[in-house]
């Protein structure tokens, strides 16, 4: 199995690689540093404490897991690792030199090698379960420690993860500690070989999220600047598929709210000039949020086209729609706008936070849209009764309140092993 494993990952590298080159001719960042993606980078000192988190939405979750790292064990680097650029960019944005950043390798035994050689972590922590077949095979060989943090697996990966379970059977039975987000994953990790002595329910990290410090004020402050006595909601973390059903529920929602504005953000850079054409062949009066100009009362779109401002429109706006879920790529961070006391309307795709979305739907704090016009319809309800924003906004917060405590119960799983 691993042979024919390896053979099928060394005829993909050299795809995987033309796709990051392809990239590259939109967005640079793709072809920087591509030795790190076979394993190449500086040598670190060897009491490293790698976290992987694969793009800007574990990154984001990572957050205050990373910080706890740093302060309770000073004595070692913390190394963190991405997939894609604007995971690595968040991650510069959120912590600085405190950490060292690194591309994860294509999962190529060489790479992998090189890789460890390099870094030599003391524990390896992944969230989220990123499926590494090698990857978790060189943490069992080295005896490194390998923690699945917050980790989830849906219904529809466990017949490919069963497939795979012969390439890391000894890591998974033995070397690999779960910290699983529910008793649902958990018992989904069991059923494809996890231990069950190693397998724990620790809750979803997302969950003790805290909104940027002055977040609140942030967004008071660009509304007043930019927008003040209009009407505002935000679509969210957008995709390929979303926007112009968006766009056509926005339409309906000024036939009721004239003066309403809504901010438009993808989820990927490379994305912001097809968005940005698409908005001048629809006709929309748009303004980009890279130009930091006043926004004209006649414009109807604002493109969110920078990096780090989601959290700040969450804040200056009185209705957030989180997108990724219209279409099915999984959804994306429901838990944002509901530590803002926003309330929520998703589309009924949330299979990546599937126990996230229902706890909020449960408590009244968010909404399943399923169609142009019920989006439509329900952006425009929220932004006509105050009264139901503000009981769905607290609602959220109550969620969240009510199921903090993962971070605390993951690192005192992990601390034993550093200690």
């Amino acid at each position: 199995m691993r042979v024919i494993y390896n053979i099928l990952v060394y005829f993909a590298a050299p795809v995987a690689l033309l796709t990051h080159l392809w990239r590259g001719l939109r967005d640079p960042s793709y072809r920087e540093r591509l030795d790190e993606r076979f394993g190449f980078g500086p040598a670190l000192p060897g009491n490293t404490v790698w976290v992987h988190a694969v793009s800007v939405g574990e990154v984001q979750a990572a957050e205050s897991l990373v910080r706890q790292l740093l302060a309770r064990h000073p004595d070692y680097l913390l190394l963190l690792t991405t997939v894609t650029p604007t995971g690595a960019e968040r991650a510069r944005q959120l912590f600085g030199d405190s950490v060292r950043l690194r591309y994860i390798p294509f999962d190529l035994p060489g790479s992998v090698r090189r890789f460890f050689d390099r870094v030599r972590p003391r524990l390896a922590m992944i969230l989220e379960t990123e499926l590494w077949p090698n990857l978790y095979a060189e943490c069992g060989r080295r005896k490194v420690p390998l923690v699945l943090a917050s980790a989830r697996i849906s219904p529809r990966s466990v017949r490919r993860y069963r497939r795979l379970v012969p390439l890391f059977r000894q890591t998974l039975s033995h070397g690999i500690l779960i910290a699983a987000q529910s008793e649902t994953d958990a018992r989904r990790f069991r059923s494809i070989g996890a231990n069950a002595a190693r397998t724990h329910v620790t809750g979803n990290i997302k969950f003790d999220f805290q909104p940027p410090a002055g977040i609140e004020e942030r967004g008071a402050d660009w509304r007043r600047s930019h927008a003040a006595g209009r009407p505002i909601w935000v679509a969210g973390s957008t995709h390929e598929g979303e926007e112009d059903m968006i766009l056509d529920a926005h339409c309906s929602v000024r036939k009721r709210f004239p003066a309403a504005l809504l901010i438009l953000v993808p989820r990927h850079p490379q994305r912001f000039e097809a968005v940005r054409e698409l908005l001048t062949r629809r006709g929309e009066t748009c303004t980009n949020r890279s130009g930091d100009t006043p926004i004209p009362h006649d414009t109807s779109v604002l493109l969110g086209d920078t990096m780090g401002d989601l959290m700040m429109f969450y804040a200056a706006a009185d209705v957030a729609f989180v997108a990724g879920s219209l279409v099915p790529i999984g959804g994306h961070n429901l838990l944002e706008p509901a530590s803002l006391g926003r309330p929520v309307l998703t589309g009924p795709h949330n299979f990546n936070s599937e126990s996230v979305a229902r706890l909020l739907l449960e408590a009244g704090a968010a909404q399943t849209v399923t169609s142009v016009r019920q989006l439509g319809e329900s952006v425009a309800r929220l932004l006509g009764d105050t009264a139901q924003r503000s009981t769905m906004g607290a609602a959220g917060r109550a969620v969240l309140d009510a199921n903090r405590g993962a971070l605390d119960r993951l690192l005192q799983l992990v601390d034993p092993l550093l200690d």
